[in-house]
């Protein structure tokens, strides 16, 4: 049975592994959307830029969380994180699940949804919420939570937005921006995909779940050994 969700609403999950899906339909003017995820320590807080899981940090080093990528699918287009939450470590007590939009406000993005669905099955959502921003005007929006409650998980719908990106919203959990940088720019994901792309090559130990190779990955490297946020943000630094 699928849960549809309604804003603060919460639901038990009773599976180890869920498949978090952010889905939009994609369009002219619709701007790229991004799936990231940060993990909090107990105190709310990050306990280190590691625990912030995006496309240029694609994998948690825990192996527990990792972002699975985009996808075409009948009804638009998706971005997805998958966590084994019977693995994740015990000082982790919530996974925020986050969807940005390139500095563009959501207002402009049309059907945002999330679905969480059980990893292990093929079957229905476990539970939808369909994301409507307060004012619009949200560049970030965290969608919902994963949650620690006694010896199991839960997931509450949340729809919580930030008017100034990843940036605010990183700097609320604490980790520390430095904007001495500018953010270079980023290729549209809203064009047309050719079609027949072949599946793009799965990391390591990553559960086999295919996304076509055509859609852009943000490849921006790390020089120097620099944390960096790139195009979504200013450039995050270790605390």
């Amino acid at each position: 049975m699928t849960h549809a969700m309604l804003k603060g609403s919460n639901v038990p999950l009773r599976t180890t592994t869920v498949r978090a899906v952010l889905r939009w339909t994609p369009g002219q003017g619709v701007p790229d959307v991004d799936a990231s995820a940060l993990l909090l320590g107990l105190d709310g807080r990050v306990r280190s830029d590691q625990d912030f899981v995006f496309y240029n940090q694609p994998r948690h080093p825990s192996g527990k969380v990792w972002r699975l990528g985009k996808k075409r699918v009948a009804e638009g287009l998706t971005d997805t994180i998958q966590t084994d939450l019977s693995g994740v470590e015990s000082g982790v007590g919530q996974i925020l699940l986050v969807a940005s939009a390139d500095g563009v406000p959501f207002d402009r993005v049309r059907s945002l949804t999330i679905l969480l669905y059980d990893a292990t099955t093929d079957g229905e959502p476990l539970a939808t919420f369909d994301i409507r921003p307060e004012t619009g005007e949200e560049t970030a929006l965290i969608c919902g939570e994963l949650y620690r409650r006694g010896d199991g998980w839960k997931f509450r719908a949340l729809g919580e937005g930030y008017s100034n990106g990843l940036k605010g919203l990183a700097t609320d959990f604490g980790i520390s921006v430095d904007e001495s940088e500018e953010a270079q720019p980023t290729p549209s994901l809203s064009q047309p995909l050719p079609p027949e792309q072949p599946a793009a090559s799965v990391p390591p130990q990553q559960p086999a779940y295919g996304y076509p190779a055509n859609l852009p990955t943000h490849g921006y490297g790390y020089p120097d050994g620099a944390f960096r946020l790139p195009p979504q943000g200013p450039q995050f630094i270790g605390r």
